[in-house]
């Protein structure tokens, strides 16, 4: 089997709602959807989900390297190879971890359609849902207990509530939102790198009344030591995100001893080849992980879950961020409902694009 033809298809589609975190808001998401073709009927479904502020990308980086750089080392090649081909990219690519992300998903899924098998079993794992959060953006006090209600009307178990912008109001949300909720749901925080390590240690302290789960990302991603002041202050868990990128990344974390926990980002490491090394070395230290996600379809929101599903050290997940989006511009994939992702056993990500090939 040989690749025979690679085709990015950038995509924009328009937030339900704008999502505002410490760093900026969003109202529309434009990623890349990315076809691999073989000389066979198989083809395999990717994407690319960049961001500028994490990944150092944007929809038309992407598309320009997966045009210029990634199809000619793949054309040709047998897309079963996956180890050796993402090397391959790796090597020849020094960043743009999203566009290697899309080729990388997309090569798993061929391996599953050749083996008919689903994504979650050739990883080594069985069952068939994970329990997810519920992630609501920065609002006034009053809108965040409004939706949270909502959201556990819903089905949600676990929220993840966005802060980072203004400390004394962080806290009194939460505890407003814990006085409304009471303390059955499972609350998580995340920064977004929006403090300061004297605020964070202070909001930190300020919320360990509140049972959150764990407190993520709360300084700058460069300042390690700044984490781990953090860390060795609170009681809450500290979770590393933009932090930790790559293996390189959480080796260093370990080292640095900086963090609790790890959110590991198929678009910031690249994909599941990846994201399965990251995972394996944050559990030989003794690091539980989270598969989390940016704004992103069903096509890596569902490859996310089957990872999750899959991974023994992979313990919480963050895969929300298709249950934003206007509208889904494929069918199948990830079934969520009652504060579960769900997937099938159809072979590979079990995703049909065929709307937009």
């Amino acid at each position: 089997m040989k690749i025979t033809h690679i085709k990015p298809i950038p995509i924009s589609i328009p937030l339900k709602q704008p999502f505002k975190i410490a760093y900026g808001t969003h109202t529309v998401y434009e990623g890349v959807i990315l076809v691999i073709k073989t000389d066979s009927e198989i083809y395999g479904i990717g994407e690319a989900s960049p961001s500028s502020k994490i990944t150092g990308e944007t929809q038309g980086t992407v598309i320009d390297i997966i045009e210029n750089k990634i199809k000619p080392l793949l054309l040709g090649e047998d897309p079963l190879n996956i180890e050796a081909l993402i090397n391959k990219a790796n090597s020849a690519i020094s960043f743009n971890s999203s566009a290697k992300c899309a080729v990388d998903i997309a090569l798993w899924d061929i391996l599953g359609k050749v083996s008919k098998q689903p994504l979650k079993t050739l990883l080594g794992g069985g069952g068939d849902r994970v329990e997810i959060s519920i992630t609501i953006g920065i609002k006034p006090i009053d809108a965040t207990i409004e939706e949270a209600n909502k959201l556990i009307t819903d089905g949600a178990k676990i929220l993840k509530i966005k802060i980072g912008l203004n400390p004394r109001e962080d806290i009194e949300k939460i505890k407003q939102l814990r006085a409304s909720i009471g303390y059955t749901p499972a609350i998580r925080v995340d920064a977004n790198q929006g403090y300061t390590v004297k605020e964070a240690i202070w909001v930190g302290k300020k919320l360990e009344p509140y049972d959150i789960e764990f407190l993520e990302q709360p300084v700058k991603p460069y300042d390690f030591q700044g984490m781990k002041q953090v860390k060795n202050s609170i009681a809450i868990p500290v979770m590393a995100d933009e932090s930790v990128h790559s293996l390189q990344d959480t080796i260093r974390a370990i080292r640095e001893d900086i963090c609790d926990l790890i959110n590991i980002k198929l678009m910031k490491s690249g994909g599941i080849m990846n994201a399965t090394k990251i995972a394996a070395a944050a559990e030989g230290a003794g690091i539980k992980c989270m598969l989390g996600c940016m704004s992103e379809t069903k096509v890596a929101i569902t490859a996310g879950t089957h990872l999750a599903i899959a991974t023994e050290n992979i313990k919480y997940a963050d895969l929300d961020g298709h249950l934003g989006l206007e509208k889904e511009i494929v069918e199948g994939g990830v079934i969520t409902e009652e504060g579960e992702n769900r997937i099938s056993e159809k072979e590979g990500l079990g995703v049909n694009c065929r709307g937009i090939l």
